[in-house]
């Protein structure tokens, strides 16, 4: 399977060869594709989302189905046992996380890691206030607000992800960087104008909402995207943690 080398580089000091882990937010399995990749004994790819689980099943093969398992389930309430994996993997997950969800994300991974293991957390840095594409994230954010109650994104500074798992008994190993900076390509600005999109169409099947000031929101994301094209700036940061015994 193809592994990005962001990917590589954060597990490359890991021990992974032999263990059982857990890939937190599988999202299209770039760290289940990268645990297997580096002789993992065992994999549970663990998303809420039924494409992406399809994704990373057919990303997985079925060769492969005997060392994985994708699993469609909430982060805040695991169907793992306590103490049963070893390495735990959230690679860009926390920056889709709100806030609010963060303790029991935290909690719950915590919960299923035998003592000794590893945590290893990648995700974006707060973005520079000159960033083009900072305005196009804060648009998805309004939209996602008006029709969820909730944004779509948060980046979070490292030391924050560090704290909130130190709170857990979770001990600082290392922190590198993976990328700076950060490559912002059209498809990936395209695609958090369908974030915005998507957002703007649950709000026109709910009259209860502002339907107008949803396209009025869709229009300004669109102007953004043909106005960025695309950019690099930011930072992808790598932060490994290890939870004592």
């Amino acid at each position: 399977m193809d592994v990005p080398q962001t990917v590589a580089t954060a597990l490359d000091d890991r021990p992974v060869s032999g263990a059982t882990c857990l890939e937190a937010g599988a999202g299209v399995g770039n760290a289940t594709a990268g645990l297997l990749e580096a002789d993992a004994d065992r994999v549970y790819a663990v998303t809420n989302d039924g494409e992406h689980a399809a994704t990373v099943r057919d990303r997985v093969g079925r060769e492969r189905l005997d060392r994985a398992a994708v699993l469609e389930a909430d982060l805040r309430d695991l169907p793992l046992a306590d103490d049963s994996v070893e390495i735990v993997t959230a690679h860009c997950l926390f920056n889709v996380v709100a806030p609010d969800s963060l303790a029991a994300i935290a909690a719950e991974l915590t919960r299923v890691a035998a003592p000794g293991s590893h945590l290893v957390v990648d995700d974006y840095a707060p973005l520079p206030g000159d960033a083009a594409v900072r305005d196009l994230f804060a648009v998805e954010n309004a939209a996602a607000e008006l029709a969820d109650g909730r944004p779509a994104l948060t980046f979070y500074p490292a030391a924050v992800l560090e704290n909130l798992f130190a709170g857990y008994g979770w001990a600082f190993d290392r922190r590198r960087t993976l990328l700076d900076p950060v490559p912002w390509t059209e498809s990936h600005v395209d695609a958090h104008v369908g974030v915005v999109r998507d957002a703007v169409e649950r709000l026109a099947t709910d009259s209860g909402k502002s339907e107008a000031l949803g396209e009025s929101l869709l229009s300004e994301a669109e102007r953004l995207a043909e106005s960025i094209g695309e950019e690099s700036v930011g930072e992808l940061y790598s932060v490994a943690m290890r939870l004592p015994g």
